[in-house]
């Protein structure tokens, strides 16, 4: 039988995968805890049948977009409308646009590893280069030698993620205005990844501007608990919107998707519950950790990296595992040897986390 043969370089990947066990404790892919409200869930139940099925959606998710720019507005100088925003399948379709847009073959995306391992991947997929720098022993971004590879190698797309996962670094914001800086001097264009954004005191929305080449991104899947909706979105100058439409595919964001989104964000308090109690938890689990013979890097997200001191962290993956409790191994990245991340759960979960660590280390 004769088949085509993939692409070359698509065949020396590997596809991006986060392993899914049964087990008691889930708290490897940074979901949210909580499910929505019940209010919610019984809004959008009664919401469907309005839905026209045998019609195409809003090829311009028009209602949901402009609902976005309201919510988010006030984070931005000066306000935004839904001409500031594009919303896609989940913050990923999000990047994969922008890559299709500004990427492609002959040209270059930079990321600053470790880092979310995507950034890197899409890139690829859609044919770009990727050139990467490193980062401090602590995680913290080296501005000099971010400077340094953005004037070499002169990237059309910069990412910065910021938490950062999996380390959960927040970037300052002089950081992120001085690699801004930077880009602009070779044309470029920074992506700022805040799909944790809401649980960070800071957000690179506040640099948002028309005549700056700024975006920001965001998902439903963590602070609006909504993992299942795949739901994402970018918040920037009309310019980068426009082009994105260009290579986005038509009618890509179903009715029932753009409906729920926009139902979610009737729900803005609940949703800011949950974030300040995560934040609240985030501490908690913290200090727990700061107990035990782990190193912990400080989060500014809804999960924690840390590294057993004594014992192989692969192995204490699997302890936790053999107790019931899955969290992420996170050795694959770069320079994250033997480090795990967890995700903060409920305040049981978390216990149960605590338990079964201490167990695995004693």
């Amino acid at each position: 039988m004769s088949r085509p043969t993939v692409r070359d370089d698509v065949a020396l990947m590997e596809g991006y995968h986060s392993p899914q066990v049964d087990v008691r404790v889930r708290l490897n892919t940074n979901e949210a805890p909580e499910p929505p409200p019940e209010e919610f869930v019984e809004e959008l139940r009664v919401a469907l049948d309005t839905v026209a099925w045998h019609r195409y959606p809003d090829r311009a998710a028009t209602v949901l977009r402009a609902r976005i720019a309201e919510t988010e507005g006030d984070e931005v100088d000066g306000g935004i409308t839904a001409a500031n925003v594009f919303a896609a399948n989940g913050s990923n379709e999000v990047l994969q646009s922008l890559c299709l847009a500004y990427g492609g073959s002959g040209r270059r995306v930079a990321t600053f590893e470790p880092t979310y391992a995507l950034h890197s991947h899409i890139a690829k997929v859609c044919g770009s280069t990727v050139v990467s720098g490193g980062r401090h022993a602590d995680f913290t971004l080296e501005v000099e030698e971010a400077r340094r590879l953005l004037l070499t190698e002169r990237p059309t797309i910069t990412f910065l993620c910021s938490p950062n996962n999996p380390t959960g670094r927040l970037e300052p914001e002089d950081t992120v205005r001085q690699v801004l800086e930077v880009v602009e001097e070779v044309d470029g264009l920074l992506v700022v990844d805040e799909a944790y954004g809401q649980f960070s005191p800071w957000s690179a929305l506040s640099l948002v501007d028309e005549d700056r080449p700024i975006v920001v991104t965001r998902t439903y899947s963590k602070t609006w608990s909504a993992a299942a909706l795949r739901l994402g979105y970018l918040i920037g100058p009309t310019w980068v919107v426009d082009d994105l439409e260009r290579v986005v595919l038509p009618y890509h964001l179903d009715s029932l998707t753009q409906l729920a989104g926009v139902l979610a964000l009737d729900h803005l308090a609940d949703m800011r519950r949950r974030v300040a109690h995560l934040v609240e938890e985030r501490g908690r689990v913290e200090a727990a950790l700061g107990d035990l013979p782990v190193d912990v890097w400080p989060s500014a997200a809804n999960f924690i990296l840390f590294r057993p001191r004594d014992r192989d962290g692969a192995d204490v993956w699997q302890d936790l595992v053999d107790r019931g409790v899955l969290v992420r191994n996170c050795a694959s990245w770069p320079g994250l040897e033997g480090c795990l991340r967890v995700t903060l759960g409920t305040t049981d979960e978390d216990d149960e986390f605590l338990a079964a660590l201490t167990a695995a280390l004693s």
